[in-house]
C-alpha cells in the first residue's frame, strides 16, 4: 500500500522569500518528540564533509541502509563504504536520487542544492542549519544502551542543547545501561512467570525503584 502520509510536497517555496523568511524566523513549530526504527530503511545523506559524517554514523548504528551522495568523503565514510556498511555515490546530486527514501539529511554547502533536496524529498527531510527546509530536526542525544535522553531547542539554540547534554551525561553515567540490560532480562523472566497482572507490574515497577535507589546512592 502506498504510504502518503509523511510525503511532504513543498511547493515553490515560499520559504525562499527574504520576507517570508524574516516572517518565519519568529515562529517556532511545536515539534511532536518521535524516536524512529530506521532499520533497514533507505536513508540518504547528501554531503561528504564532518558534518555529513556526524548525521551519517549514528544513522549506521540505528541500523538504516546509509547511501552518502557527494564528489569527496571524509576518510571515515570511505572506510565504512570499504567494509561493505555504507553505499558511496562519488558525485554530485541531481533529481531522482531520493527515489523512495524514507529519510533525507543534507549536508552540503550549496543553499540551491539543499533547497532541491528539500523538494525532491519524498518522505522526511533534515538540511542542516536550514531548518525552514525540514520537516524534523535532530536532538542533541545522550545514549546509556538502551536509555535514550533527547534534548532540544526546537532549533533555537543548538549549543544550549548540547550544553544540557553534557550535563545530562554527567548525571546519567555508563553504570545506567548495566542496570537497564538487568531490568530487561528481569522483566521477560516477569512477563512469562508472573501470571498475576497486579503481582507482575508491583514487580517491575519495584524492580526499576531499586534500580534506580542504587544508581542514587
Amino acid at each position: 500500500m502506498k504510504r502518503k502520509a509523511l510525503s511532504v510536497k513543498r511547493k515553490s517555496n515560499p520559504e525562499l522569500s527574504s520576507s517570508a523568511t524574516h516572517h518565519a524566523s519568529r515562529i517556532t513549530p511545536v515539534y511532536y518528540p518521535v524516536l524512529l526504527n530506521l532499520k533497514g530503511k533507505k536513508v540518504i545523506v547528501v554531503g561528504g564533509g564532518k558534518v555529513a559524517e556526524r548525521k551519517a554514523l549514528p544513522l549506521l548504528k540505528s541500523g538504516a541502509k546509509v547511501t552518502v551522495i557527494s564528489p569527496e568523503c571524509t576518510e571515515r565514510l570511505k572506510k565504512e563504504n570499504l567494509r561493505g556498511n555504507i553505499q558511496y555515490v562519488p558525485r554530485r546530486y541531481k533529481k531522482g536520487d531520493l527515489k523512495n527514501a524514507f529519510l533525507v539529511i543534507a549536508a552540503t554547502d550549496s543553499n540551491e542544492t539543499n533547497r532541491k533536496i528539500s523538494e525532491d524529498a519524498p518522505y522526511l527531510v533534515n538540511i542542516v542549519d536550514m531548518p525552514l527546509l525540514c520537516n524534523f530536526i535532530v536532538p542533541s542525544v545522550v545514549r546509556r544502551g538502551p536509555l535514550t535522553i533527547a534534548v532540544s531547542t526546537s532549533g533555537i539554540s543548538p549549543s544550549l542543547a548540547r550544553t544540557i547534554r553534557k550535563e545530562l551525561e554527567g548525571l546519567y553515567g555508563r553504570e545506567f545501561e548495566k542496570h537497564l540490560n538487568h531490568i530487561k532480562k528481569m522483566r521477560v523472566k516477569a512477563l512469562s512467570g508472573i501470571k498475576n497482572n497486579k503481582e507482575r507490574i508491583k514487580f517491575l515497577r519495584g524492580l526499576s525503584l531499586n534500580a534506580w535507589k542504587k544508581l542514587r546512592s
